[in-house]
């Protein structure tokens, strides 16, 4: 079974940049808008892969995730077709022997810096870099698939926290 763990956080600085080994252009679009249901997500990796993606939220911390590899050529087809976009690039950094990713967003989110770390367990002890902000794990408002169907720019962070109230420290 497809299953993803991880921890979001806003990014505060630009000090994780020293750090990132790679970076990929990404294109995504939705196909279906609720975000309360399974998210159907297609993406494009720097123009030459393509990726169908379901998706659905367990928990907090866990979704369940299946994605497969389609054409190139469909995968572009069905992101000009969406409604609900986004597009960012990804960069992967290697931190104390952990994988995280830094997403900077374009277009009506490009004031959004997110990074992420995927985890083995739900209990799973992190060392949270400095350059990270609020974790906002869980908080659906700024999931990709909820940033595609209503920007940043159109709802301000501070609205977005509100709305689901702020994440315990635990």
């Amino acid at each position: 079974m497809g299953i993803e763990i991880e921890r979001r956080f806003l990014v505060e600085n630009e000090e994780w940049k020293s750090q990132a080994i790679l970076s990929e252009d990404f294109s995504q679009a939705y196909l279906n808008s609720s975000i309360d249901e399974w998210a159907t997500r297609v993406r494009t990796i720097n123009n030459n892969k393509g990726y169908i993606t379901l998706k659905s939220s367990l928990n907090k911390l866990v979704n369940y995730e299946f994605e497969y590899s389609i054409p190139i050529k469909d995968a572009i087809e069905l992101i000009k077709l969406s409604k609900y976009k986004i597009t960012k690039t990804r960069y992967q950094l290697k931190i104390n022997k952990k994988d995280w990713v830094v997403d900077l967003f374009y277009g009506s989110n490009s004031s959004l810096k997110i990074a992420e770390i995927e985890l083995n367990s739900e209990s799973e002890e992190i060392q949270v870099p400095s350059w990270c902000g609020q974790e906002i794990t869980g908080i659906k408002s700024l999931s990709n698939a909820s940033l595609a169907k209503t920007p940043i720019s159109e709802l301000s962070l501070k609205d977005r926290m509100k709305a689901e109230g702020s994440l315990a420290k635990g």
